[in-house]
């Protein structure tokens, strides 16, 4: 009985071990893009983006809490405009605020997760006219704390974080060209 408790008690510490090891060589960044062409001008789209209370219309996370609080603070919209949220474990709760609004090229937001989990992280959008149409670029980056890299270990942030991306997109382009 010892015997196995023993061996299980070593195959449990080399597993921490491992997964630990994995963590700490990942890159202490994380950055997730994603990319859409909108057949629309970079004003329209631009002023979708840098007003929080426009983004109902495409957000991928607004549906996904009916009874989800939001909150918007200082400016309108551009610099200094500032949205909160409060929902469901599908949202969680944190808070964005525009540091910039470069029109129409360019918004960058400072965000800030509550919960599920702690991030403090950027969004930034660049839009830039290409043809007939609008090149629109989602990013995402920051820092990757030790607890962000273990759950790397378990799941692909760039696969997950992108596919929301993706929707936010395709839902902006569906209001743009509209």
């Amino acid at each position: 009985m010892f015997e196995t408790i023993a061996v299980i008690a070593v195959l449990l510490a080399v597993a921490i071990a491992v997964v630990l090891i994995l963590a700490m060589i990942k890159p202490d960044r994380f950055r997730v893009e994603r990319a859409a062409a909108i057949k629309a001008p970079p004003e329209t789209i631009f002023a979708l983006i840098e007003d929080f209370h426009r983004w109902r219309i495409w957000s991928p996370w607004e549906d996904r809490d009916p009874a989800m609080k939001r909150t918007f603070e200082g400016a309108e919209r551009g610099k200094g405009a500032v949205y909160a949220w409060d929902g469901n474990r599908n949202v969680g709760a944190g808070r964005m605020e525009i540091l910039k609004a470069a029109s129409p090229s360019n918004v960058v937001i400072k965000l800030d997760f509550i919960k599920p989990f702690e991030g403090h992280n950027t969004a930034e959008f660049t839009i830039t006219p290409q043809g007939g149409a609008t090149n629109v670029a989602w990013a995402m980056h920051g820092p990757a704390p030790v607890m962000h890299r273990i759950m790397q270990v378990f799941m692909n942030l760039d696969s997950m974080i992108g596919k929301d991306f993706e929707a936010g997109l395709a839902n902006l382009k569906k209001a743009a060209e509209h």
